[in-house]
């Protein structure tokens, strides 16, 4: 495959979040939103006009994704939430781990049903403590995965038959076979980040198939084929790369969200950008974005 990146990185939006992530390109309005989880944050940004609007949530945040009836499911520290962007309210509809108290939610994403996918992870980063749920019909969740400490991804491929998941300390991207029930089937390492190139966080698919994947802790957002071959490193300014979005009409605008929560004082004037939103564009789009139609 060609190379599809067109531009450099660039900052649009100067946040120096703690913990930016989750970018989802929302085609109803036509902006990207997404989250810092550390300021408890909810970010709208409109690239047309340069708009940018800003939302408290009550705990952590971690993911903020379209529901087809409106509104948007979240997902906070203790369970998944309807968050109403007109008046900023926050309803309550499931709550996956209520005998974890140290667990957060982290990352997520709609398949082509309109299936919720979201992770779990320590809050610490240390306990392995973290699974890949799907909301299911009545509202209920539905563990997947093994444990691990921080899930990320999850991501699904344009044919709606394959999630990738993420354990980011263990440096790997897996992959499984959505069956006709929901569940995941045939689980298998899809890549193994090498040491030293940093760790893999949150990832989403292409509409050629291919998966790209931010690397925290090593400056580059990374975009693999389906059969797992590197197929292009894209270097950033800043170490903390969390999560990509495509967007734009034509979904050839890619968003990425960073971090600088781990940056020391001696290192601001290394990565003065870090936190911030960055945008670059390429040759091939991105899927198109799902609602979220079952279990809210």
């Amino acid at each position: 495959m060609n190379k599809v990146v067109t531009s450099e990185p660039v900052s649009v939006w100067d946040l120096h979040a703690p913990l930016g992530e989750g970018p989802v390109w929302v085609e109803r309005d036509q902006a990207l939103w997404f989250v810092d989880i550390k300021s408890h944050k909810i970010h709208r940004y409109d690239p047309a006009n340069g708009d940018r609007k800003s939302w408290d949530a009550p705990a952590q945040v971690s993911f903020v994704l379209p529901i087809e009836s409106g509104g948007f499911a979240v997902g906070l520290k203790t369970g998944v939430a309807r968050f109403d962007e007109r008046d900023g309210s926050f309803t309550p509809i499931a709550t996956p781990e209520p005998d974890k108290p140290n667990n957060r939610l982290n990352d997520a994403t709609v398949d082509p049903h309109g299936r919720l996918w979201f992770g779990s992870m320590d809050d610490g980063e240390e306990a392995i403590t973290g699974a890949v749920y799907r909301l299911g019909d009545a509202g209920d969740c539905v563990a997947t995965t093994p444990l691990v400490a921080i899930t990320n991804g999850p991501a699904v491929s344009p044919d709606g038959k394959t999630l990738y998941h993420v354990d980011t300390l263990g440096s790997i991207i897996h992959a499984c076979d959505i069956n006709a029930a929901g569940m995941l089937t045939n689980p298998r390492e899809f890549v193994r980040i090498p040491y030293g190139q940093g760790f893999p966080d949150g990832c989403v698919v292409d509409s050629e198939g291919c998966v790209w994947v931010g690397l925290y802790n090593g400056w580059a957002v990374h975009r693999y084929s389906p059969a797992g071959e590197l197929l292009e490193d894209v270097k950033f300014p800043v170490s903390a790369i969390t999560k990509i979005a495509f967007g734009g009409a034509d979904l050839k605008t890619v968003f990425a969200t960073t971090a600088n929560k781990h940056v020391t004082p001696d290192g601001k004037d290394q990565e003065p950008q870090a936190g911030d939103l960055f945008q670059f564009q390429v040759s091939v789009p991105g899927q198109p974005g799902h609602l979220i139609r079952i279990g809210v």
